[in-house]
């Protein structure tokens, strides 16, 4: 065969360029396909009849009268669907003594908690089957439930009576006896007679995830296979769980997940409604669809943080800390949902965050309630450690008398001190600290505001200038999988992906990891594409469903680029290498001489070439093959990282508060972040504007209520409030590089980034900005009413003060501070 002699010119690298989402043309221009989008022939629809109590005993269930309503085919309860409806599983039991609750989909003797589902209506239309929900009579017996934490704690009513206890696990580390470092105790002990001690109890709300798609589940079980497409962020998963508690053969299951608006963690669960719906399709033999309201939504899709952090902080007079105690109390909900106790374990690695603490502690008790259960939310347990440590470190700066970042820079890890391992036990590979901080203060004008803050405070300013800080690290990428296997998690975390060449020379990519919204199918083909010297647009990414993707771990944990991505570089690599033999073959060479570079193999020291596109269809034709070599370069591998990946960055805001009426306004912020080698500046801008509004949401608006019924309150956007354009301003982003050393790319996660630093950052800034008041916390969000009042806790209880207070919300409502619409938004958008 003749060799190509003029080679083209090389493609222009992808790797850190922007491109615009492959994804995007067909999600703006509405040819997206969801999970409600779906229909097949016969097709039949559920609504779910849900308990309105936190805890109640099932009496009776009457379904006369809603089996005789127009259009119902039938209608199910737990006794009917028994054990074939399968259970709900968690994955992560964190103690071996775990004290682990049946979550059974649907329940035919007892509810733990408002929202759970005690029958369903099967009709020919989603509107008459709800309809007919409507029709179904339950007699219930209330229980006596349990809704605040700390009460829960203390055993004295039980959200699971059978059980005996509501404590469900408690997790320790401790540096001494880990071997990580030394007593903390002693360190306390010793700040207490010549040191600094500083002793905080915060208050992480609960949260909702509330993504943009309702989740939505359609099974058919009238092929070989039973396939179900469901709004998922774990097909892979989803698939195993059904095989392991229905008893159906993984081999006669597909799952497909489909395009996906969102989950931030919230669709990281097998739900009762995926196996209700599955058990009725087995049932009546034909394909079943059940799409989630959104007030459904709010009140039985997995809820987020809820916890109590009481942390005791221990330093040389000087501000060089020594010792870091953490004793956390975490709500479970009424159930341990798929990671649950885990979330809290996640952050244990992560108090210390970006400081040289010598000592340190940590332990957290989880909690049974008869409230949702909760679960991993954007950051998982990382957001909740960065909230707590960053807030101690600005106390620790008041302490000392010092700046906020000053005293940040005299215990971080300085650059020259990587790789370096925490007090925590993990390995940080690289960073720098002092260049992201340096980059922030620049973009912020830091020193200038705190001149401005300075005029302000002097001239007794009634809006009041803050400034906060967060400088954070976190782990991401959820592997190794011998790690998690020491924290008995109960999966791995490598990941698989596969590459095809095609005989056009196109390329198919397969990847276990499974989008809803990150830009998988844009940065995976920008990677191949670098990677094999092909066009961009000749790249496709195919995810999503098990019977094309049949391996895979899907995604959460900002780990589809650090372990996914390197999946699809050891695949690509193969190909390469499989193609060099017959690249070899067609240049009339020797394979050991034959280098790739730009999508062509040639001869080392000639012009000699062939292009990858011309040993595909060479492979593919078979015709001149070397012997003993396969008509085939198509190539997959599985990856498994050595070590999580440490991004980090330093997030500076400036609020204004109006001391009269405690209104928040966000004036500034301005952040640089540190997350290895970017293949996607584009994509990445995207992801941390998303996480920052989340953050910034919980630290000044959204919150979950419970009345002391156990009803959610706040189970509409009318009174959840999630926040708008309207609400937030512009963002000042940027980055320095320190590329990861434990993986090809260089790349760090990014996907939770933003909303694991601003949190504090916001929070930290509302107390600096009123700090002069006697005030060192606003608990979260930081409404104007709790602003209002941190401000006047101090006035001596004076009459005048407290008839001037514009009215408010009731306090303490099932361990809850407002009754929902007093967390106003006034004065918090720019």
């Amino acid at each position: 065969m003749t060799a190509v002699q003029d080679a083209p010119a090389a493609p222009q690298k992808e790797i850190g360029r922007d491109r615009r989402r492959k994804e995007d043309q067909r999600l703006i221009t509405g040819r997206t396909r969801w999970t409600d989008n779906i229909t097949l022939p016969g097709m039949l629809h559920l609504a779910m009849v849900r308990s309105p109590h936190a805890h109640a005993r099932i009496v009776s269930i009457d379904t006369a009268e809603a089996k005789t309503s127009t259009n119902v085919v039938d209608v199910l309860t737990g006794a009917d669907l028994g054990e074939g409806q399968g259970v709900n599983i968690n994955a992560w039991p964190i103690t071996p003594d775990q004290v682990t609750p049946t979550h059974v989909p649907m329940p035919s003797d007892r509810v733990a908690c408002a929202g759970e589902i005690v029958a369903c209506v099967v009709a020919r239309s989603a509107a008459e089957a709800r309809d007919a929900a409507e029709l179904v009579d339950v007699e219930w017996e209330v229980l006596p439930a349990v809704l605040d934490l700390k009460k829960a704690a203390a055993d004295e009513v039980l959200a699971h009576p059978d059980l005996g206890t509501n404590k469900s696990a408690y997790w320790k580390f401790d540096s001494e006896e880990a071997g990580t470092g030394g007593n903390v105790d002693e360190a306390i002990a010793k700040a207490r007679t010549d040191g600094i001690v500083i002793e905080r109890e915060y208050r992480q709300q609960r949260l909702i995830p509330a993504f943009m798609e309702p989740r939505s589940v359609v099974v058919d079980p009238t092929g070989e296979q039973i396939t179900m497409w469901s709004a998922t962020q774990i097909p892979h998963i989803l698939r195993f769980a059904l095989a392991a508690t229905t008893g159906v053969p993984e081999s006669k299951i597909r799952v497909i997940a489909p395009d996906v608006g969102g989950g931030f963690g919230g669709k990281l669960q097998t739900t009762p409604e995926e196996f209700i719906a599955w058990a009725v399709a087995r049932r009546l033999g034909k394909p079943i669809k059940y799409t989630e309201t959104r007030s459904e939504s709010l009140v039985s899709g997995h809820h987020g943080r809820d916890q109590w952090q009481r942390l005791t902080l221990a330093a040389e007079k000087d501000g060089t800390v020594t010792g870091l105690k953490v004793d956390l109390l975490a709500d479970l909900g009424a159930y341990v949902a798929i990671v649950g106790g885990g979330v809290p374990v996640l952050g244990a690695f992560m108090f210390n965050s970006i400081y040289k603490f010598p000592a340190y502690q940590f332990g957290v008790q989880t909690v049974l309630t008869n409230s949702t259960w909760t679960d991993a939310y954007r950051g998982a347990g990382r957001p909740e450690a960065t909230y707590a440590i960053e807030r101690l470190m600005d106390e620790l700066a008041v302490e000392v008398g010092v700046d906020p970042i000053a005293i940040r820079e005299k215990n971080w890890i300085n650059a020259d001190e990587f790789p370096f391992t925490t007090v925590a036990g993990m390995e940080y590979d690289s960073g720098d600290y002092a260049a992201a901080t340096a980059r922030a203060k620049e973009m912020l004008g830091y020193d200038e505001l705190r001149a401005e803050q300075k005029r302000r405070r002097e001239s007794n300013d009634p809006v009041q200038l803050g400034i906060g800080v967060s400088t954070f690290t976190e782990m991401c990428g959820l592997a190794p999988s011998r790690v998690l296997g020491s924290l008995d998690y109960g999966a791995g975390g490598w990941e698989h992906a596969s590459v095809r060449m095609l005989a056009t020379g196109k390329v198919e990519i397969v990847t276990g990891a499974s989008a809803h919204g990150q830009g998988h199918e844009t940065a995976f083909s920008q990677i191949v594409a670098d990677r094999l010297g092909v066009a961009f647009e000749d790249v496709e990414v195919l995810h999503g469903d098990t019977q094309i993707s049949h391996k895979g771990l899907d995604t959460y944990g900002s780990r589809s680029l650090v372990v996914g991505g390197e999946a699809l570089v050891k695949a690509t690599d193969k190909v390469i290498e499989r193609a060099k033999p017959i690249a070899a073959h067609m240049l009339e060479a020797s394979a050991d001489d034959i280098e790739f570079s730009g999508g062509r193999f040639s001869v080392r020291g000639t012009d000699q070439g062939v292009a990858i596109a011309e040993v595909a269809m060479a492979a593919f034709a078979a015709h001149d093959l070397p012997d003993g070599v396969e008509p085939s370069i198509d190539s997959e591998a599985t990856y498994d990282p050595v070590n999580f990946n440490f991004p980090h960055g330093t997030h500076l805001c400036a609020v204004e508060v109006d001391t009269e009426t405690g209104g928040v306004k966000m004036r500034k912020y301005a952040c640089c972040d540190d997350i290895g080698n970017i293949i996607n500046p584009l994509i990445v801008s995207g992801q941390v504007h998303g996480g920052l509004v989340q953050g910034i949401a919980q630290a000044l608006w959204e919150e979950a209520l419970f009345d002391e019924s156990g009803t959610l309150v706040t189970g509409s956007f009318v009174d959840y409030l999630l926040p708008t354009s309207a609400d937030t301003i512009s963002f000042d982003i940027d980055h320095t590089t320190s590329p990861s050393l434990t993986n090809t790319l260089g790349t760090k996660g990014v996907g939770e980034a933003g909303t694991i630093a601003s949190t504090p950052a916001v929070v930290n800034a509302v107390v600096d900005a009123i700090r002069h008041f006697g005030v060192n916390d606003v608990r979260m969000p930081c409404t104007p009413e709790r602003v209002w009042k941190a401000i006047h806790a101090n006035d001596g209880g004076d009459p005048t003060e407290r008839a001037a207070m514009p009215h408010f919300g009731d306090e303490d409502v099932a361990g809850n501070q407002e009754t929902p619409g007093a967390s106003s938004t006034e004065g918090a958008g720019a």
